[in-house]
């Protein structure tokens, strides 16, 4: 495995990166020699050594984002690596272990798919390891929108339980092990029963089956209900997880991986009587670098268990490893590692 280590002296005047042109299929996705970006003030320019595979980028591939996306673009909504340059103040000295996500990267400006890349100072997060950067790279959106949800959005408190909705994705699975470190008590869903071993092997309390209405069975092991649950499919079945929530406990949503963003003649009298809902949608300062650091140290400890699907080597197999995303067959995240 490769693991972090000082950057170059200097960057050189091109890189390699993957540039959408258009949108389509996975052809779309192709290797170019580009300039290295340059750097502006208040900005900090990474040398990449690995970075994971999101729904996201399969969506920008597709052309099924938002207005902010435009093309050409290279995708990457997070990365890791360390610092070629930035600014004398900044505290980030060259070769320094940096990790970055969201904030507009990838999309309204060009990500990590490429050699370096260049985001704003204050999306950026110091660290200090010497775990593989494989695993690194699994880490910061799926860490950041886990630990935001479970800490800004349900203010999860030990010895309480949650139900994550949507427990097999990349998310789910780190707030899964998030929460136990946390002190909670999880229950955990998948569509697929034969993946119960899979979230009990990071730390699920009870993983029960999702057939698109759960609130007896969750009842079943809460019989007043859950303290919070974290909600990663959608409105398509956000009236069934209210039911499965105590009075005074709370929904969170974060994700809507059953493809429904929006509830249809929507009243407010539809949340359950006493139950409090809220979302979830931050941004890299949500995870401290403290946080961090404390949850790379647990991982090198054994205490936190990671995701990852996959790794592959190169922009040569980001095709592969959009594909298998895509795919959905393994749960887990999917991290593609450069040379240094």
């Amino acid at each position: 495995m490769s693991h972090p280590a000082p950057a170059d002296p200097a960057a050189p005047a091109t890189m390699r990166a993957i540039v959408i042109t258009r949108p389509g299929g996975l052809d779309a996705l192709e290797i170019k020699e580009v300039p290295v970006p340059p750097r502006k003030p208040g900005w900090v320019r990474i040398k990449v050594r690995a970075f994971g595979v999101n729904e996201s980028e399969v969506t920008t591939r597709k052309g099924e984002s938002d207005a902010e996306v435009t093309y050409p673009r290279t995708p990457g909504i997070e990365g890791v690596g360390v610092v070629d340059e930035a600014d004398a103040d900044s505290g980030l000295r060259p070769g320094r272990q940096v990790a970055t996500m969201m904030g507009g990267m990838g999309r309204s400006y060009d990500g990590a798919y490429a050699q370096y890349v260049t985001v704003p100072a204050g999306q950026v997060i110091p660290f200090e390891t010497s775990l593989p950067w494989d695993v690194v790279g699994a880490l910061p959106e799926m860490f950041q929108t886990a630990y935001g949800s479970l800490t800004r959005g349900l203010d999860l408190r030990p010895g309480q339980t949650l139900l994550i909705r949507g427990g097999t994705s990349t998310v789910g699975l780190s707030a899964a092990t998030m929460a136990k470190e946390l002190g909670a008590n999880v229950i955990s869903t998948t569509r697929n029963p034969e993946r119960a071993d899979e979230l009990r092997e990071m730390g699920v309390d009870h993983p029960i089956t999702d057939d698109g209405t759960i609130a007896e069975k969750v009842r079943d092991l809460a019989p007043d209900g859950v303290d919070a649950a974290l909600e990663l499919v959608g409105c398509t079945v956000w009236p069934d997880t209210f039911h499965c929530v105590r009075v005074h406990g709370t929904v969170c949503f974060t994700g809507a991986l059953g493809g429904g963003w929006t509830v249809p003649d929507f009243t407010p009298f539809m949340i359950p009587s006493g139950v409090r809902l809220t979302s979830y949608a931050g941004e890299a300062a949500d995870l401290p670098a403290q946080v961090f650091q404390q949850q790379l140290q647990a991982i090198a400890d054994g205490r936190l268990n990671v995701p990852v699907a996959k790794s592959y080597r190169g922009l040569e197999q980001v095709r592969d490893a959009q594909a298998d995303v895509e795919s959905g067959t393994r749960p887990g995240k999917h991290v593609v590692v450069l040379d240094g």
